[in-house]
């Protein structure tokens, strides 16, 4: 049984290409447009990582990570941040917010299908 990774991001560009990456590494993939639409599809049911955006409108990586670890729905859920921010503070930030990683764009496809292969299995 393949992966599943929920990618959330506001670009439809790098949901695509992170569609194409990931389906032919053989992950299942569903897609969020942002936090709000990342927290309805978990309920629909939970991924076995999540991967996701800083920068969103309506709500931003950070106010998701939060949302998700606050819910207590998913305790053990990783969360991978790819996000064109590199700020220590931003990557800080988002560790203590519940994030397992952080992966700055444009992202390597082997080092991104790697992280999230770590996250799983950890």
């Amino acid at each position: 049984m393949p992966l599943t990774v929920l990618a959330v991001d506001d670009s439809r560009t790098m949901r695509e290409m992170l569609t194409l990456a990931l389906n032919d590494a053989g992950f299942e993939v569903r897609l969020a447009e942002d936090g709000r639409d990342g927290l309805e599809k978990l309920q629909a049911g939970a991924p076995d990582v999540v991967i996701t955006d800083i920068n969103m409108p309506k709500m931003d990586g950070f106010q998701f990570i939060e949302a998700v670890r606050g819910s207590g729905d998913w305790p053990g859920l990783p969360i991978l941040v790819l996000t064109t921010e590199s700020a220590a503070t931003l990557k800080d930030r988002a560790r203590r917010a519940g994030a397992s990683g952080w992966i700055v764009k444009p992202f390597e496809e082997t080092r991104l299908i790697t992280a999230i292969r770590r996250v799983a299995m950890a």
